[in-house]
């Protein structure tokens, strides 16, 4: 096949929705509009008890490229569950696509508060195809918040989990999408590990209709990371210095959130992670690989 045969070009996208009536129509109008659409998209309703399930419904009606399946859903969490319900979507998207012989190069996940630009996906398909070794790719995140727009600044070699893309063959390489805790954190671990690059384009963005980890508001948010960092075995240190960092930033609880988190699970001896290959790389290589980081920046700013 040619490199332009839009073949090379389909992709399959899931959704996790829970309670989404205000934000989901405005994320459906936006894949919608892409310039490359999903030759299927899977959205799960993990048990809405608002209008998101006659959305979903209305959506399947206008558009055939939309399914959808229905989980018993519980309270939102952004743990175990969260990742429960993504790989239902993913495990239905994939065996869906077998059963109707639907090909695809291509696996996607937006969340339902997200909004694309046109050509979202058709950017970072063209990156893809400029790179093979490129494995995740995301935009830059955006956030609205009241009547402000706020960048969400973060690192070039994480992929941001709200609305990016996987090569198929990545995906199936690191054995799918994983159950565990910040399962965004860990593909984008795995990926690497397996010699794919990771990496957040910053001249492609999205906004999300809220801010990142705000769902159930930001001090339940951010405490869920601290717990995620436990549970990843990051080193306390290096817990303590995003925490203090967290706490020059508006709202500036947030760090302070976050260090609870991370100390209630210590003291309570929570359960880690039995991944040791996740394990090693946030005990050993992350630190290292920050190091790398901030030293380059201090070199820059000191020419």
């Amino acid at each position: 096949m040619k490199k332009d045969d839009p073949v090379l070009r389909q992709y399959i996208l899931i959704t996790p929705a829970k309670n989404e009536g205000k934000n989901l129509p405005s994320c459906i109008t936006s894949v919608a509009n892409q310039t490359i659409k999903p030759v299927l998209w899977v959205i799960i309703d993990d048990g809405s008890t608002d209008n998101t399930p006659e959305i979903i419904k209305d959506a399947k009606k206008k558009y055939n490229w939309i399914q959808s399946i229905t989980l018993e859903g519980g309270v939102r969490d952004l743990g175990i569950h969260y990742s429960y319900v993504c790989k239902k979507g993913f495990d239905f998207a994939i065996e869906y696509c077998k059963e109707h012989e639907i090909r695809y190069n291509y696996i996607g996940h937006i969340d339902a508060d997200v909004l694309l630009e046109e050509t979202y996906f058709e950017d970072l398909i063209k990156e893809f195809e400029k790179d093979n070794k490129l494995g995740i790719a995301s935009g830059e995140t955006w956030s609205i918040a009241g009547d402000c727009l706020i960048h969400a600044k973060q690192r070039e070699d994480l992929s941001s989990g709200a609305a990016r893309l996987w090569r198929k063959e990545c995906f199936d390489d690191i054995g799918g999408y994983s159950l565990t805790y910040a399962v965004d954190a860990v593909t984008n671990v795995k990926a690497k590990l397996r010699g794919w690059k990771v990496k957040r384009f910053k001249e492609y963005k999205f906004t999300q209709m809220r801010i990142t980890s705000s769902a159930e508001g930001l001090w339940k948010g951010w405490k869920k990371q601290g717990e995620t960092a436990y549970y990843l075995d990051v080193p306390p240190l290096f817990v303590a210095v995003k925490a203090i960092r967290y706490l020059f930033k508006k709202p500036y609880y947030i760090g302070l959130a976050f260090l609870i988190g991370y100390m209630n699970s210590y003291i309570s001896r929570k359960e880690k992670s039995s991944d040791e290959e996740i394990k090693h790389y946030y005990r050993y290589m992350r630190p290292q690989e920050l190091k790398k980081f901030y030293w380059s920046k201090f070199k820059k700013l000191s020419r």
